[in-house]
């Protein structure tokens, strides 16, 4: 079973996501960047948006699936709490990104401000295969 954690460092937010899979564990990346922001059990899942996102390789991948889940929230102020990533395929040189995010319209009484995120960084970022069979990421957010 999969899930997130956050981790020491020194300024910004460093995460850790697991799961079976690797679409799970970047589902848990995605919750974990929003309850950084927010507090997701305030959240209903109302709306949905399909995403597709690419990357050169699985470290890209995962920092423009983040900041596509950003971009969401500043701009379109969407807030999120259910991140249901359908496939992670490699298609000829790119790896693509297919998932289904669900929430509402932030509303600010709702669900509460906690840590503005300035960005995903490629600090610290590792995609690893767990023993298990699972996997494991980490990443660190710029506040």
């Amino acid at each position: 079973m999969g899930g997130f954690e956050f981790l020491d460092h020194p300024a910004d937010v460093y995460i850790r996501a697991w799961g079976n899979t690797l679409e799970e564990a970047f589902s848990y990346a995605g919750l974990a960047l929003f309850e950084v922001m927010i507090d997701t059990s305030k959240v209903t899942p109302i709306q949905s948006r399909e995403l597709e996102v690419e990357g050169i390789d699985l470290e890209q991948l995962l920092y423009n699936w983040l900041e596509e889940l950003l971009l969401l929230f500043v701009i379109n102020r969407l807030a999120c709490s259910e991140f249901s990533v359908e496939y992670i395929q490699k298609i000829e040189d790119q790896y693509v990104l297919k998932a289904v995010i669900r929430g509402e319209p932030f509303n600010l009484e709702k669900h509460g401000s906690r840590t503005e995120v300035k960005s995903p960084t490629y600090s610290l970022m590792e995609i690893n295969s767990l023993p298990d069979g699972g996997y494991e990421l980490k990443f660190v957010l710029d506040i």
